[in-house]
């Protein structure tokens, strides 16, 4: 298969977490600066919070220091020609690219399809490196993606499908 180009413009998106193993090597730094008296530092509660915390800094110093983690999930402005008509020829250029995208990503076909990768993944969940509250399902084709729009920041082409609370 051919590699896709890439466009003048592309603006990637996706999702910024921390690993479990990040997390706790952070929480022993802050436990060590705590006992060494340094005031403002407190430990956190989990990864997802740790990590929230961080891109919302408005000093990128502080963001900076934590130990964050990307995982490209889609496009937004494009210049040029992206040459891919579904999601997961979008994920395999992405990779391709050099950007990091989730290796547990599948095509599934019918409600069944989708059912069997949520248990599938529910079944690995705890084996991940990061933590994970549920999987999104997604529209493939790109050109349905766009017929169906987006009800205010949501995309009509998108849904989460959450594990019960740990």
């Amino acid at each position: 298969r051919e590699a896709v180009p890439v466009p003048v413009v592309l603006e990637v998106r996706g999702e910024v977490y921390m690993r479990r193993d990040d997390f706790e090597a952070l929480n022993e730094r802050q436990r060590g600066r705590i006992a060494q008296g340094e005031k403002g530092e407190k430990t956190f509660v989990n990864p997802r919070n740790a990590a929230a915390g961080a891109v919302r800094q408005l000093d990128p110093a502080i963001a900076a220091q934590r130990p964050l983690s990307f995982f490209a999930y889609g496009v937004g402005e494009v210049r040029g020609t992206l040459a891919v008509s579904t999601h997961m020829e979008l994920l395999l250029a992405l990779k391709a690219w050099g950007f990091p995208v989730a290796e547990l990503t599948s095509t599934a076909l019918g409600a069944d399809g989708l059912v069997a990768f949520h248990q599938h993944i529910g079944a690995l969940r705890d084996q991940l490196p990061y933590d994970i509250d549920g999987v999104v399902y997604k529209v493939n084709s790109l050109a349905l993606q766009q017929r169906l729009g987006f009800v205010s920041r949501e995309p009509r082409w998108a849904v989460a499908h959450k594990f019960p609370a740990q």
